[in-house]
């Protein structure tokens, strides 16, 4: 099949999904366009089953902001003219499936067939799109589209709830390529140069945006360190880093935190860490979660959206309330504190991370692929 993928082409965890997933169609045999305004983080090869297509927005000083949408339809329609392009997987509600909607009724104008298959991700959903001046727009971009689905349960369950949705939605999760996350790939004089033998390795990675709960983070590592030595790995750059860094200075800890901002090697972090800690607001899948898990890592995370279909209470590691740091603490503590707990933790997380390895989830997108277009044969 060739395959257009439009998503944006950042460190977000739909971003990362989308470029890890037309990677591996190409290795089956699939010739996959991306289509979007940068290219993705994550694409590091192209090749002949792998091209990008930059989508250029020209500056008119008429336009206050640019409209990206009209010239994404636009760049939609001349790719798949040119290159034959079959359907298209656009990854968010909007922009993405409300420009792939005009695309496909422009090419329509020429007898031309484009099938489009919408994932949604969360933000386009539980943020962005429950505000009143996107939900007609989304609402109709997921009505619209030939094929829906979601990366986690609570995310379909959400989207049901807020919207007037008329489509069936599909639960396709999340995956990672577990061959990525070899755990015997690096040394322990590595280790070494991020904290002593004796130090425990706590990790959060983020955008470090409001809803991932930051000073959470903080709070829960600072108990933790009055208990025992450790440090904490902070990967990512957002809009609360300055204040999580004041923090971190007032509480006196800041030789203890170390901050990575967007690094190229988060697995070789992983790989050392002995827990990682998601206390977000809400997360449709929770993708960092699974990462450390594949790792080896048992994750400390809130008990919301989808984190629950990853992180398993008592088995990967614990569910707490949002807000509870407490509660978060006791459960941190209580796998730090045995060795052999640890241990014992450490290789549960990493074989619930075994139930999305992309093996098994690449192939529930081929199936609805060739659903899709075999249902538009009919059409």
């Amino acid at each position: 099949m060739k395959i257009g993928i439009v998503c944006y082409p950042t460190f977000g965890g739909s971003g990362v999904v989308a470029t890890e997933l037309g990677l591996e169609l190409s290795k089956r045999g699939h010739e996959i366009h991306f289509i979007t305004y940068n290219q993705p983080v994550r694409l590091e090869l192209i090749s002949n089953n792998v091209h990008y297509h930059e989508v250029n927005v020209p500056e008119y000083p008429l336009f206050h902001y640019q409209p990206y949408e009209l010239a994404l339809s636009s760049k939609l329609v001349d790719m798949v003219k040119l290159h034959g392009i079959e359907i298209l997987h656009v990854h968010y509600a909007i922009p993405h499936a409300y420009a792939a909607y005009m695309a496909k009724k422009m090419l329509q104008e020429e007898n031309i067939y484009i099938p489009i298959v919408t994932t949604l991700h969360g933000t386009d959903i539980t943020l962005v799109g429950s505000h009143p001046f996107y939900k007609p727009a989304v609402t109709f971009s997921i009505n619209k589209s030939d094929a829906v689905t979601a990366v986690s349960q609570s995310l379909k369950d959400d989207t049901m709830r807020l919207f007037d949705i008329k489509k069936d939605i599909s639960v396709v999760p999340n995956f990672i390529d577990l061959e990525k996350h070899n755990l015997h790939g690096f040394t322990d004089c590595q280790r070494g140069m991020m904290a002593n033998d004796d130090e425990k390795i706590i990790t959060h990675i983020s955008n470090l945006r409001p809803v991932k709960r930051v000073q959470d983070v903080i709070s829960v590592f600072y108990n933790i360190q009055k208990e025992m030595p450790a440090k904490l790995m902070f990967i990512g750059e957002g809009p609360e880093k300055e204040k999580v860094e004041l923090t971190c200075q007032e509480l006196g800890i800041l030789d203890k935190v170390v901050f990575f901002g967007k690094s190229n090697e988060i697995d070789k972090i992983l790989c050392f860490s002995d827990l990682f800690l998601l206390p977000s607001l809400t997360e449709s899948f929770g993708l960092a979660a699974l990462e450390a898990m594949a790792s080896g890592v048992p994750v400390i995370s809130s008990n919301t959206g989808g984190i629950p279909e990853v992180n398993i209470h008592g088995e990967s590691g614990f569910l707490s309330p949002v807000g509870d740091v407490e509660d978060m603490t006791k459960n941190a503590l209580y796998i730090l504190e045995d060795e052999q707990r640890l241990k014992t933790f450490k290789d549960k997380a990493r074989k619930q991370s075994l139930n999305f390895d992309l093996h098994a989830i690449v192939p529930m997108y081929e199936a609805i692929y060739k659903d899709t277009l075999a249902k538009c044969l009919v059409l």
